[in-house]
């Protein structure tokens, strides 16, 4: 009798210990829309010949899962005035889709360490044009363009970053980004420089982005 008393005890108590653990952690599975705006892209666009501005919205469920929708305008006008006095000039919109994944174990804290996921799109048109320039020899003529030729790229990206709460609903967030390219169509041009969204053909495939993030 008295074992099956201990035995009884020590069940309601880890049903205890369990019901309160659940109770402490009872937060709602909705918890919220944020938007945001990345600075990085756009500082980049302002400092150089390229560039993008990119506003982004997700949905916070339970502080620990986010999926998110990123929306931007990406343009370059880049001339190659020493080697061979190329124009190339795109401006057009992409798309992300994707979710992140709060990593810290405190996750409602509004601080978060986070990894993610995104699928790409954008469909743009190049111009690619070289100056009038008479050929050293026979003085011919060299130059020629290319206007309107239309283009696409599907890529994904894989990201890890950070978010800080700063006050009220301000967050400020960093993310590096890798990305990988699956289904691309660069028209007669064979390469395009610059593809929005996605940055210049010749740079590196890690990314990254700076969002001034708003709860709403």
């Amino acid at each position: 009798m008295l074992l099956l008393i201990a035995c009884h005890c020590s069940l309601l108590t880890s049903t205890a210990q369990g019901f309160l653990k659940w109770q402490s952690d009872s937060i709602p599975l909705f918890r919220g829309v944020a938007v945001g705006f990345d600075l990085a892209g756009a500082a980049q666009r302002v400092l150089s010949d390229y560039g993008q501005y990119e506003v982004m919205a997700r949905v916070n469920l339970h502080d620990q899962y986010f999926p998110i929708v990123e929306v931007g305008y990406g343009e370059a006008k880049h001339k190659d005035d020493i080697i061979t006095g190329i124009t190339y000039s795109t401006k057009a919109p992409y798309f992300r889709i994707g979710a992140d994944v709060n990593l810290m174990k405190n996750k409602h804290t509004g601080n978060r360490v986070f990894g993610g996921l995104r699928y790409a799109f954008t469909s743009y048109k190049v111009d690619i044009v070289r100056q009038p320039f008479p050929d050293p020899v026979w003085l011919w003529d060299t130059s020629f363009g290319v206007r309107d030729e239309s283009c696409y790229q599907h890529w994904v990206e894989l990201l890890f970053g950070v978010e800080a709460k700063v006050a009220g609903p301000l967050h400020l967030g960093w993310s590096a980004r890798y990305r990988r390219r699956i289904a691309h169509d660069d028209g007669i041009t064979g390469k395009t420089w610059y593809v929005p969204g996605y940055g210049t053909q010749e740079s590196t495939r890690l990314g990254y982005t700076f969002n001034v993030i708003i709860d709403i």
